[in-house]
């Protein structure tokens, strides 16, 4: 169901990637600490204290394609999810567990992940937080770093972290905080535009993304490349819904953008 379709977008503070590190993160990076949220319905969003980077690209099926080969050889928390191979996926896995390995999907390397969970998405923080380890799931490489995963659904950013999931304000800011100054407002659409996104085929057009029936299918993360955000990231609307660190109705985690099954206006502020 494409209201599945989820994604990570990752956000860092004084974060460098290591030399040896398989997954190299594009990092763009949000200035203009301090500036004032934007009143919707369900409250104000977008105020961050700090500066802060953000993954330029939706997280790609190559980069989860190394974590899982380097944590997931058993798949204790169930990091990579059947649907991955079929549809609208695209790594598929081979082997038993003790020694699963897992491969892209050739022409879908540089497509965003799909059918990742919250946790999935906290687990892939603390493996980049802790260096990219290899290894069993354990608090050196996944369950512990920017999140204890011990808590479970009562889990929280740790204020050691690094790399983290965004929150909700920083995820809103990236997308469609104007930039110049802390009142600069926003636009109301992730492509620098208050005019509705136009779901299309990608390419250089201004404020374009994919959307309901622009392809029908996941897309190679930047194609639509003139229609950046303010900041600089790329399809923070459309392609796949993106989770942040919000905790809806006390328990239900935070998606925002839109995926390429809806219609433009899921992209739209709200």
């Amino acid at each position: 169901a494409l209201e599945m379709t989820r994604l990570i977008v990752l956000a860092a503070l004084l974060f460098a990637v290591p030399a040896q590190a398989v997954v190299n993160i594009d990092w763009v990076t949000v200035g203009d600490a301090g500036n004032s949220c934007e009143t919707q319905t369900q409250g104000c969003f977008g105020a961050v204290s700090d500066e802060y980077r953000i993954d330029k690209y939706e997280v790609t099926n190559a980069q989860y394609t190394e974590f899982l080969n380097a944590v997931a050889a058993t798949d204790t928390n169930l990091l990579y999810n059947p649907n991955m191979g079929s549809g609208f996926g695209g790594i598929t896995r081979s082997g038993s567990s003790g020694s699963f390995s897992y491969s892209t999907i050739a022409g879908r390397e540089d497509m965003p992940v799909n059918y990742v969970s919250w946790y999935d998405s906290l687990r892939f923080a603390n493996w980049l937080h802790n260096s990219q380890p290899t290894g069993a799931q354990d608090t050196t490489t996944t369950e512990d770093g920017a999140y204890d995963m011990s808590l479970g659904s009562s889990v929280v950013r740790e204020s050691g972290a690094t790399v983290y999931l965004t929150s909700e304000d920083e995820w809103y800011k990236a997308a469609y905080y104007k930039g110049g100054g802390t009142s600069a407002g926003y636009w109301d659409y992730p492509a620098v535009s208050d005019a509705q996104t136009s779901c299309t085929a990608p390419g250089a057009t201004a404020n374009t993304a994919n959307c309901s029936g622009g392809t029908g299918e996941l897309t190679d993360g930047g194609s639509y490349t003139g229609s950046a955000s303010p900041n600089g990231t790329f399809d923070q609307g459309g392609n796949v819904w993106e989770w942040n660190e919000a905790l809806i109705s006390g328990s239900n985690p935070g998606i925002r953008g839109g995926g390429f099954g809806n219609g433009a206006t899921y992209l739209a502020t709200s």
